[in-house]
Formats: C-alpha cells, sequence, structure tokens
C-alpha cells in the first residue's frame, strides 16, 4: 500500500471512506495533563456516538469538523498531536498541530506538495513528516482505476524535519524514490521509516540526523506503516507479500510507482529486525498496527469481517496472535489509532457522525482497559 495519508485519500474516494499507523515517539513520556478533561476547549463530547459493542470507551470526544483528518500522533508531554488534514483550503494533506489545551491549531508543512507521517522528536522540540513539496507544488495527479484499485507510492516523498512551528525545515533523506512512513524509537535516537531505495519497499532505521541507515526487512512485497514497541525491544508492521504467482504484476506495479492492496496482515519483529513472525492470517487489509500500553496485543485497523466491503474498524490481537476482538462497530471507517503517553486516551480517525460522505474526523475516547 503507500503511505498512511495516500491511503486515507484514495479510500475516502475510491470507495467512500477512509482505509489505512504508530508508536511512542520520545523518551519515557509524561501523564497528559489533567487539562485533557475534556480534551481541549471547543471539543465536543460524542458519546452519542458510541456503538454497541464499543465497550472499550467510557467517553468518545469529537477535535476535528469536516474534511479529512487523520493520523493523529502524540508529543511526548501528551499535550499536543501533530496530524494531516485537507483543512483550510488545502487541496491535498498538509501537516497541523493540534494544542490539546488551547485548541490552537497551526499549519507545520510548508502548504505545497502533499504530507503524511508526522511525529514529534527530541522531546517534543522538533518534529519531522514526508512531503513532496519538492517535486512539485501542486498536489500528485489522480490515479487511474480504469485497471483496477491501486495506490501510488510517490518518488516524491522525502522526510524532512522542522521545529514544532514548522520553521527551520531541514531535508533528512535525500535517495532517489519514495522515503515515507516515518516513525521514532521510544529512546529518541533512530527513526523507522519505508523506502524503495534498494527497488523494494522495505522497512528501514536511521539515525534522526539522517544517517547510519540500517535496512531490517528482505523479502518482496511492502513493508510499511512500522511502530516501535514501549519498551523499544519489538516492532510491528503492516505487510503485503505477494504469492509467486502475483510477483511479476507486484514488480510491474512498483515500477510504475503503484502497488495493488489486496491482503495485508501484522507481523512483528525485534528491533534489529531478527525472529520476524506473522501475528493476523485473515483476509482483507489490515494496517495501523500500533502496541498496547502493557505491550501484550496490537491495536489495529481491518475490515476482515468482511474483506470486500467498505467497513473498517479497529480490532485487538495478542502478540501471538488469535481471533481478534472487535473495539469499534461503527458501520463506516475506524483507523490510525495511538494511544497516549499515558494510556488514558485512544486518539483515532473516523467516518462516524461525519455530514458528508467520506468526511473524517479525528476522536479521543477515554480508554477502558
Amino acid at each position: 500500500m503507500t503511505d498512511r495519508g495516500t491511503m486515507r485519500r484514495h479510500v475516502a474516494v475510491a470507495l467512500g471512506l477512509i482505509v489505512l499507523a504508530a508508536a511512542p515517539a520520545g523518551r519515557p513520556r509524561a501523564a497528559a495533563p489533567a487539562a485533557l478533561t475534556p480534551p481541549m476547549p471547543g471539543a465536543v463530547n460524542a458519546d452519542s456516538t458510541i456503538r454497541d459493542g464499543e465497550t472499550h470507551f467510557a467517553h468518545l470526544w469529537q477535535l476535528t469538523f469536516g474534511g479529512q483528518n487523520a493520523e493523529a500522533y502524540w508529543s511526548e508531554d501528551g499535550r499536543r498531536l501533530i496530524l494531516q488534514s485537507t483543512r483550510d483550503g488545502y487541496p491535498c494533506d498538509q501537516e497541523f498541530v493540534i494544542d490539546l489545551t488551547t485548541g490552537a491549531t497551526r499549519r507545520v508543512s510548508t502548504g505545497t506538495g502533499r504530507t503524511t507521517c508526522g511525529y514529534f522528536y527530541d522531546h517534543d522540540r522538533r518534529i519531522f513528516f514526508s512531503s513532496t513539496h519538492l517535486g512539485s507544488d501542486s498536489c500528485p495527479p489522480p490515479l487511474d482505476y480504469s485497471k483496477g484499485y491501486v495506490w501510488r507510492i510517490d518518488p516524491d516523498y522525502d522526510i524532512f524535519t522542522a521545529r514544532p512551528d514548522g520553521s527551520d525545515l531541514r531535508r533528512l533523506t535525500t535517495t532517489p524514490g519514495y522515503d515515507a512512513e516515518g516513525t521514532l524509537s521510544p529512546d529518541g535516537e533512530r527513526i523507522l521509516f519505508t523506502s524503495v531505495r534498494d527497488g523494494d519497499l522495505e522497512l528501514y532505521t536511521m539515525r534522526t540526523d539522517g544517517s547510519q541507515v540500517t535496512r531490517l526487512t528482505h523479502r518482496l512485497g511492502y513493508d510499511g506503516g512500522a511502530f516501535f514497541s514501549r519498551d523499544g525491544k519489538w516492532i510491528c508492521w503492516r505487510a503485503d507479500y505477494p504469492s509467486d504467482s502475483a510477483a511479476t504484476e507486484y514488480k510491474d506495479l512498483l515500477a510504475r510507482h503503484l502497488v495493488r492492496p489486496s491482503t495485508m496482515n501484522l507481523w512483528v519483529m525485534r528491533a534489529d529486525g531478527s525472529d520476524a513472525r506473522q501475528v493476523t492470517h485473515d483476509p482483507g487489509a489490515s494496517f495501523a498496527p500500533y502496541f498496547t500500553p502493557d505491550g501484550k496485543a496490537l491495536i489495529y485497523s481491518s475490515n476482515w469481517e468482511n474483506p470486500h466491503g467498505r467497513n473498517f474498524d479497529l480490532y485487538l490481537v495478542d502478540l501471538k496472535g488469535g481471533r481478534p476482538v472487535p473495539v469499534t462497530r461503527d458501520p463506516s471507517f475506524d483507523g490510525f489509532p495511538m494511544f497516549s503517553p499515558d494510556g488514558r486516551w485512544l486518539a483515532f480517525s473516523s467516518n462516524r457522525g461525519g455530514k458528508v460522505r467520506g468526511e473524517t474526523n479525528l476522536f479521543l475516547a477515554e480508554w477502558k482497559p
């Protein structure tokens, strides 16, 4: 699949809903401030949209209203979220930071090209994100679905770093091709990301200055959306490994900067790339895995119950595998889950309650273990 932001946008357009990852950023995190009750000025109680069976949600708050808002990831101090959004007239995703104590929202990307995968690091003194703005000021052209549903692996994506207000922009990756889907190790030392630099979509780590790039995966297919466990010992990710009969099509599409998302499952491995093993074995697309605070399970989004349908829900699955346990039951899209540093809140994106089909907003659920 393509980067998480492109995934969200493409499924919203092509299927009328949103589809498509995060891990704890920075060093050991402080508890979220009391000011997050309610989460922020302007937040609206959305308990009326809690569906039957959503027993993990004590309360629900809606933070955004209209457009496309997704991939909201926490700051180390639990006071801010960085997300990608089409707000304020921007035709494709830009990065914004929301202050949960004041409600203030600020664009931190350039306002040109398309962005994805924002993250805080350096004890919240800096952020990084992926952007296509060096390739073009405009949004990438729309895709042709006449030969089936595909995602773009845009070769103009590179990873950039800036201060949390968007100033002091610096480029971290310079190799040709796709570099995106970045997250951070819990010690704050390394960025985990997906790149096509060696000819296939593989997982890599690099230091936060862009040096010491290390490849972690080596199997033909799409490895992406990877995140560290809170203790930094494990990595979870989504993968789509084509069968021998599908390998030729996969390579042909990748040569045209495309992938066809047919089946994705979740995997885990040690932080050095060893001991990789598959966690889910379900039909459809499972993506956006994130470790639960205790590190014993993954929360993620999937349509496995109806792999040809348009409904994606959040699920929990034990790291040892087994039958997934539903977390959400809304009949549209729920995705991009990430727990707050103190484990009290779950940030996620959802189509629930939208006034326009495909509208995706950011929600905070007060979590009941």
